[in-house]
């Protein structure tokens, strides 16, 4: 019941109180804050007027750690201290890192189990969580410095493909540094949230968004305040880093530098090409020096350069517009998000690609965090909702493990979150009282072909007759993309429940793997499917024959008996050799030599669960 606050008569009227809430873009190259404050949602400054706050984090021995500009001042002279690009290493385990190829200057600690990479620096261990906690608390600071007040919550936006360890890790490091989480927002949907609501935008349209380490991709339909995420798709592995880095190995190459660099040398390095590709966004040609060697580079040569990681970008495009059944035709907008996206090599490709100029209007390094600041203020009752309904998608597709290895999908990818989905499941055999449950992510029917996320067990289940129980499973995915999952009993109400956290994500060629493999694979999957099914409900019908012949075997002539048993061996020979056609067709043959045996023995146990019955009573219990 809502409640009305009443004054005095002729009192003074009392203003709401101004909550304090701040949206975070928490990136991998440089993080941002913004908050509501002069009439608007604004990125805050540091104290040297700086919005851009560098993602890099050193640690130092019985000091507190230096966060930002200073840090990375000091990554060539202390690399194996000073983390960079540790976005990057959420939700992932220590051998994913390491088949990546990345330079990681870092010593890891070798006690750790793989499931995170933990670095050894002079302040003890430091996993990507506290890392990630330390530039969130330094963004923190400086809200509650420009906003003079202590901060009530925070919306913190991550790239649209991360996946449930990636996210819950991030959530876990706000919580390290004191952030109550609103909510975790998509960073693509947090620029669309920033674009729509300052220009009134209303159609289709996509979302590129090329941070320093992730790429995301989001096609959204924007209508009368309406913000739905239709399709999306994207890499967690693909951003300007990788730019620096084909850069930098161009440049070694060119300068004929055999020679193996140490860290120290290869940040240097690292720093030059970043330098000049940030040259590159403002001059055709540029000079470049590196020790004993001078030459220029334009930016059709980077552009051939980059070729591979240009084509990954418009290949993501592609696939987007394919999920929601759109063309290039259908696109009213494109929005430009993130520091990469300034390269001439980006823009001339999505101008191409979408045949028409994509938005540039607002800062591609601040739209991210504006459009979280705007979310924020909403949901920390700043700013009525009733504007703008925001509406965001699961990537890619949840559901349990059946009988036979195959995929029951609960959730299919792109479905609008947040969203709970139940379906209803049953015992496969006689007597049966515990039922597994693993829950799996992926886009093929067979469970081998997908990503285990959890097992758990549901116990207590009454026996019975096989397929007679009811068990509901139910999925619910919350607004920051996180999954539970529980099991009842619907007879006793016996539940198991519990909270995907896996312990490491997937890595952007699982993710693309996963994808693609769907389509490649959508014929044969089927076929697989459609024989696993047929070989399931042949069992099963030649495991009720068994049963039902050892209960009730007098009720066969032998001529029937031999009938039913020349069945079943034909049937069983078949599920071994793997025809569907054929195995239902013989599924239908048995059916049919056993109908009236099923029939005697459905009469014959009505009338024992009959006798000494008055008609009367049996009338009077069907009513």
């Amino acid at each position: 019941m809502a409640l009305l606050k009443i004054s005095e008569p002729g009192g003074k009227a009392t203003q709401p109180a101004h909550h304090l809430a701040v949206g975070i873009d928490l990136g991998t190259t440089n993080s941002l804050v913004a908050a509501s404050c002069g009439g608007g949602v604004k990125p805050l400054p540091d104290a040297e007027g700086r919005y851009l706050l560098p993602s890099v984090v050193q640690y130092r021995e019985n000091q507190p750690p230096l966060v930002g500009a200073q840090a990375k001042f000091n990554t060539a002279t202390d690399p194996a201290n000073t983390i960079v690009s540790v976005k990057r290493l959420l939700g992932k385990s220590l051998s994913e890192l390491t088949a990546l190829g990345h330079f990681l200057p870092y010593q890891f600690d070798a006690n750790r189990d793989d499931s995170s990479p933990a670095i050894v620096t002079v302040a003890g261990i430091k996993d990507p969580v506290r890392v990630s906690a330390d530039i969130l608390a330094e963004l923190a600071r400086r809200a509650e410095h420009c906003l003079k007040g202590k901060l009530e919550g925070a919306v913190i936006t991550v790239p649209a493909y991360f996946d449930d360890a990636q996210r819950q890790q991030t959530k876990d490091a706000a919580a390290l540094a004191g952030l109550n989480v609103l909510r975790l927002l998509n960073e693509p949907t947090a620029a669309a949230v920033a674009y729509g609501l300052d220009s009134q935008d209303q159609g289709n349209i996509i979302v590129f968004d090329l941070g320093g380490g992730t790429f995301d991709v989001s096609l959204l339909s924007l209508q009368k305040g309406v913000f739905e995420v239709l399709a999306t798709g994207g890499d967690t592995n693909l951003g300007g880093d990788d730019f620096d880095r084909l850069l930098a190995d161009w440049i070694r190459s060119q300068a004929n530098s055999g020679n193996e660099l140490d860290a120290a040398a290869t940040i240097r390095l690292l720093h030059l090409a970043n330098d000049a590709k940030h040259r590159l966004s403002d001059a055709a040609t540029i000079d470049l020096t590196y020790q004993q060697w001078s030459g220029e580079i334009n930016n059709e040569q980077f552009a051939e350069l980059c070729d591979d990681l240009i084509k990954k970008t418009i290949n993501t495009c592609r696939r987007v517009l394919r999920d929601a059944a759109m063309t290039v035709a259908d696109i009213d907008n494109i929005i430009l998000v993130g520091g990469a996206t300034r390269m001439p090599v980006i823009r001339e490709a999505v101008t191409r690609f979408f045949e028409k100029q994509p938005l540039t209007e607002l800062d591609p390094d601040k739209i991210v965090a504006i459009g979280a600041g705007i979310q924020a203020d909403v949901l920390i009752g700043n700013k009525s909702a009733e504007n703008f309904l925001l509406l965001d998608v699961n990537p890619l597709s949840l559901g349990i493990e059946t009988m036979g290895e195959l995929v029951e999908k609960i959730i299919p990818r792109n479905t609008t979150i947040p969203v709970a989905k139940a379906q209803e499941f049953t015992t496969f055999k006689d007597g049966q009282t515990i039922m597994s449950l693993h829950v799996v992510q992926g886009e093929r029917e067979l469970v081998k072909d997908c990503r285990s996320l959890a097992r758990f067990e549901l116990r207590g289940i009454p026996p019975m007759v096989a397929g007679a129980a009811k068990i509901r499973v139910r999925f619910q995915v919350d607004a920051d993309g996180l999954l539970g999952v529980s099991a009842e009993e619907l007879s006793t109400g016996k539940m198991a429940e519990i909270q995907v956290k896996p312990s490491y994500g997937l890595n952007a060629d699982a993710i693309e793997q996963m994808l693609q493999s769907s389509q490649d694979h959508a014929h044969a999957d089927m076929e697989a499917r459609a024989l696993k099914e047929a070989q399931l409900e042949a069992t099963q019908l030649i495991d009720a024959m068994n049963s039902a012949r050892k209960i009730d075997g007098e009720l066969l002539t032998e001529a029937e008996s031999e009938r039913i048993m020349d069945a079943v061996s034909q049937l069983q020979n078949e599920i071994a050799s793997g025809n569907s056609n054929q195995i239902h067709a013989l599924t239908e043959r048995l059916n049919r030599v056993s109908g009236d045996f099923a029939a005697r023995r459905m009469d014959l146990h009505i009338g024992k669960a009959l006798r000494g019955e008055s008609i009367e009573a049996v009338e009077k219990s069907a009513d």
